[in-house]
């Protein structure tokens, strides 16, 4: 059993680390473009599509895909990274649970 769940969690966070991996690389992607065309938004907006859509869509119609794909990698990076630290978690407290006995 110990050994089921260690490679469960093992292979879990491994297959979690390689799409937080990809995604963060789409995220670098997508910023690259948004400087070099000097787009400036909070994190408010980010975590907003509202507030996305009200006040910064308008200022720049013509990057409205890049700027929401950025919003929407990002926010699944954060998510991915978020799931990562729950397995981190698991495989520690497996680690210390049967690592007694």
């Amino acid at each position: 059993m110990y050994i089921l769940l260690i490679s469960l969690v093992v292979g879990l966070f491994v297959a979690m680390l390689f799409v937080n991996i990809y995604f963060r690389v789409k995220v670098m992607k997508s910023y690259r473009v948004l400087v070099q065309n000097r787009v400036e938004f909070g994190a408010s907006h980010v975590f907003s599509n509202q507030k996305m859509e009200e006040e910064i869509l308008p200022q720049y119609p013509h990057l409205t895909t890049e700027i929401q794909t950025f919003a929407s990698h990002l926010r699944y990076s954060i998510k991915m990274a978020t799931v990562l630290l729950v397995l981190i978690t698991m495989f520690g407290a497996i680690l210390m649970y049967y690592g007694r006995g």
